[in-house]
């Protein structure tokens, strides 16, 4: 099997899918997509969810979790919402998501655990229904390969741009391919944050196997992103497998590592995407750590630095004040020996053992000017590692 390989398309490209998206009104911008549905054709479609891990969790989040369980990792299509969160809102909430599930598979011909919600924006404010299902039949109409273009428009909030990303690859003489779409810009700290995925793949999956990769790409991607902290209500992220491809993924064997390195690649971009677009963000932050005692050491601190206001505001400033990256460390809550830390800014040295590198600061502020960075720190106290994905705090 060839390696993945990044190529044009959308969410439709993975064979046995179709997508449409409209404009609901749901958002107050007149004529915005704010409604999109996507469908698989394959009667079989295997299906996996990871969600948010806040105790508050919209009506959205609950139903999917459900009807996840309930079939046993089997669904066929996605009703998305965006402007308006559908959570905090109690039972009339609960009830506009299922009405949301049985009117779309009423029209698709599906039962409604067949179906799964999303919703994203504005938290507390009831969604109303009915713009949802006048425009439900029109959805259905116009799903097609070439509409599913508008299905990251359709779901964007405060981003700034779409997000997508589509990976191919050969498998024998068959071709499989992978495909995601993401938003998300504020409210990120994904265990999981008001971030949405969608992933399609023509691979054939069975449902326990679906659900183990996704549960793997998420925790190396999704779940190693930060911008300001705060985890979300509606965080969702869900894959269907149609097996349209006819190439199969077997647990244990050869396909099963092949098909979870194209999904982490795939999850990997857009987790970094949803970084780099951070609200008020101007640069994109990669924090690795290693040399620490054990991966839960290496990962304290890289979330530690990620989420210093301090840190983010010196990186938006290209001020190379390393004592605050080395101080976000220390409180971590990880154990190492300051007097033997390194941190850098790139391949760049600003502290060695613990001490000032004795860098010229014009060329330091030249090094964090630029619009993606690496801080690195090595703990040297051990082999483990880790990363986070994070950005800068600017004024705006």
């Amino acid at each position: 099997m060839c390696a993945w390989r990044e190529v044009e398309g959308n969410l439709a490209t993975p064979r046995g899918f179709r997508a449409a998206a409209v404009a609901a009104g749901i958002k107050k911008v007149a004529g915005a997509l704010d409604l999109a549905l996507i469908f698989s054709d394959a009667r079989d479609t295997a299906a996996a969810g990871m969600f948010t891990t806040n105790r508050v969790t919209a009506a959205p989040v609950e139903l999917s979790r459900r009807h996840l369980k309930e079939t046993r990792g089997w669904a066929r299509a996605v009703i998305v919402n965006s402007g308006n969160a559908n959570a905090c809102t109690g039972a009339e909430g609960l009830r506009t998501s299922q009405e949301t599930a049985r009117a779309a598979a009423k029209l698709l011909g599906l039962s409604p655990r067949q179906v799964l919600v999303a919703s994203t924006g504005v938290i507390g404010v009831p969604l109303k229904l009915d713009l949802i299902l006048n425009q439900l039949p029109v959805l259905v109409r116009n799903l097609s390969i070439e509409n599913a273009e508008d299905v990251p428009r359709a779901i964007r909030t405060t981003d700034t741009f779409s997000k997508s990303c589509v990976l191919r690859t050969e498998a024998g003489v068959r071709s499989v391919c992978l495909a995601g779409v993401a938003k998300g810009a504020g409210m990120i700290h994904p265990r999981m944050a008001t971030m949405l995925a969608f992933i399609t793949t023509d691979a054939a999956v069975a449902p326990t196997v679906l659900r183990d990769t996704l549960r793997a790409a998420v925790n190396g991607s999704f779940n190693r992103i930060t911008v300001d902290g705060d985890t979300s209500t509606n965080d969702t992220v869900l894959v269907l497998a149609s097996g349209a491809s006819g190439v199969t993924v077997r647990s244990g064997a050869k396909s099963a590592s092949w098909f979870a390195a194209g999904l982490a690649e795939l999850c990997q971009t857009l987790a970094k995407l949803i970084a780099k677009d951070g609200e008020g963000a101007s640069k994109l932050v990669a924090v690795e750590v290693r040399g620490a005692k054990t991966a839960a050491d290496a990962d304290r601190v890289a979330r530690a630095i990620a989420n210093s206001p301090l840190v983010k505001t010196a990186l938006a400033g290209s001020d190379p004040n390393w004592g605050r990256i080395l101080c976000a460390a220390g409180y971590s809550g990880a154990r190492f020996d300051p007097a033997k830390v390194d941190i850098l800014v790139n391949d760049f040295f600003l502290c060695r053992a613990g001490l000032d590198a004795g860098f010229d600061d014009d060329d330091a502020r030249r090094e964090l000017d630029q619009k993606q960075l690496t801080i690195r720190i090595d703990l040297h106290q051990g082999r483990a590692s880790g990363r986070i994905w994070t950005c800068d705090l600017t004024h705006d």
